[in-house]
């Protein structure tokens, strides 16, 4: 699955690891302020400073890697079935989602439950598609739809994101 492999979601050892990191995320959404082990157990790499704020939603959290003094505001959604890695001091807003599965167009495919996930490296967005990056320094506006990569230094915005110009 790491790897971008068409992989199968049903697979005992993958739902394991789900449950597992859902069972966590639940302890930190029930959790005070300032209590965010349970978070930092569910993820890959969280860096000093990083602020999730609750409710927050993964699949394994072992793909995920947050920066040092990032935040991510409420309601973030974090697929990763492939690695989202997300740099320091970047600033996601509520409800933003994350997303790097992709189901097969093959209809043959697709029933007999194969998804793949290729990599995916984001620092900021509001959807993000899968296989799409978002350059260093970017600014992608509210309510875009990131279907495609953006280059560094950009802003972009729209359904689906476009850049605007530099920033």
């Amino acid at each position: 699955m790491p790897a971008g492999e068409p992989h199968l979601a049903h697979d005992p050892k993958l739902v394991a690891e789900r449950r597992r990191t859902q069972h966590l995320l639940a302890r930190f959404d029930g959790a005070g302020p300032n209590d965010d082990v349970a978070c930092a157990e569910a993820l890959a790499a969280l860096g000093e400073g990083a602020v999730i704020q609750p409710p927050y939603r993964c699949d394994y959290g072992a793909q995920i890697a947050i920066g040092a003094r990032s935040f991510l505001n409420f309601g973030c959604m974090l697929r990763d079935c492939a690695r989202i890695v997300i740099g320091q001091e970047v600033q996601i807003g509520p409800e933003v989602q994350f997303g790097t599965a992709t189901h097969p167009i093959d209809a043959a495919t697709r029933r007999a439950a194969r998804q793949s996930a290729p990599p995916t490296a984001i620092g900021g967005g509001v959807i993000v598609c899968p296989s799409v990056s978002i350059g260093e320094s970017s600014v992608v506006g509210a309510g875009s739809v990131v279907t495609r990569s953006l280059p560094a230094n950009v802003v972009a915005a729209g359904h689906p994101c476009r850049v605007l110009r530099p920033c």
